[in-house]
């Protein structure tokens, strides 16, 4: 990617009063309130001695470094140095990268200074009939590797057999859609047989209208309705810690009424379990990868929107013309 487009850097909640190192696209950044509400991130190094500014304290709403004092406005500029009575011209001119930070929806957003509009946000979180809880998953593997995998219908009859799908060798109708920010596949007739989620949280009866979405560069969103007005969505945004090692914050909503905290009880430990075969499955695919020195993947029809992620994603990181809108392709799939 350019840079740094927004990615979240961490749960608000788990930034404090006190500084906090992060690890964003390999860069280590420092997280930090200059007000109760507020939050700046800079580069994690004093200009000074190098030494992590994740060390030292926020004081009067500056970051001050723990080894000689200098402190920092959220704009990276230093406005302190206590050995000298006033800060000299040749410290007042010294400055360190600093980048953009939101506080939204319950996660501390960061990006580059030049990245332009708002992160995106979570549909439904918080809103009247809805129920949201939220999974933070560790994942060895690339974010185009975890993207697909949350949207690849294939891997769950075997991943998840039994919990989220079972292999029935129905034929299924997938239509694929690009998007101006992304793709999207429909799916139509699709199997929910010897199934235990959907056996505890679906209706037997009535066509189940399920779409999954990749919206450029790391989020993807997934959603399952049914004529009753119940109503599943999974939004998972992947941040890149290194090359190898994504972070995955997951919203799961769901449109239950009055009833969905009480159907939280056990649809979030389900999910917590289901995700895990993800991790492990996913650390394979890694570690065999760099067993045999690169990723060689042969791709089918059935891998209906890994060609989309990795072409937008290449093309923001190149600077090159993302993949043209408005095309559809009909896909005969086999669940």
């Amino acid at each position: 990617m350019p840079d740094i487009n927004w990615q979240i850097a961490c749960r608000s909640k788990d930034l404090g009063r006190r500084p906090l190192a992060v690890q964003v696209s390999s860069r280590s950044l420092v997280l930090y309130r200059p007000a109760p509400g507020q939050v700046a991130a800079l580069e994690d190094r004093c200009a000074h001695r190098n030494a992590p500014l994740s060390l030292g304290r926020v004081c009067e709403g500056h970051l001050q470094c723990a080894y000689h004092g200098w402190s920092y406005d959220s704009g990276g500029s230093v406005v302190s140095v206590p050995a000298l009575a006033n800060c000299p011209e040749a410290a007042a001119d010294v400055r360190i990268s600093h980048f953009k930070a939101v506080d939204q929806d319950g996660f501390v957003w960061v990006a580059a200074p030049g990245v332009r509009g708002a992160p995106p946000e979570f549909p439904y979180l918080h809103a009247r009939g809805w129920t949201s809880f939220i999974m933070q998953t560790r994942f060895t593997g690339t974010v185009e590797a975890c993207l697909e995998n949350f949207l690849d219908c294939p891997h769950a009859t075997f991943v998840h057999k039994y919990w989220f799908r079972s292999p029935t060798r129905q034929p299924v109708k997938a239509v694929v859609r690009t998007l101006a920010d992304g793709a999207v596949a429909e799916f139509f007739e699709e199997p929910r047989k010897q199934s235990l989620v959907w056996w505890l949280l679906a209706p037997s009866r009535g066509k189940m209208r399920h779409t999954d979405r990749f919206i450029a560069p790391a989020l993807s969103r997934v959603d399952y309705e049914f004529p009753s007005g119940l109503h599943y969505i999974i939004s998972s945004f992947c941040t890149e810690r290194t090359p190898t090692l994504t972070e995955v914050f997951t919203v799961m909503t769901f449109k239950w009424g009055w009833l969905g905290p009480l159907v939280r009880l056990y649809f979030e430990p389900l999910s917590r379990r289901i995700i895990k075969q993800d991790v492990r499955m996913l650390a394979h695919q890694q570690a065999n990868i760099e067993r045999f020195g690169a990723a060689r993947f042969v791709s089918s029809r059935a891998d209906l929107l890994g060609r989309y992620i990795v072409a937008w994603r290449q093309a923001l990181r190149n600077g090159t013309a993302t993949p043209e809108p408005g095309h559809e392709q009909q896909v005969d799939i086999q669940l």
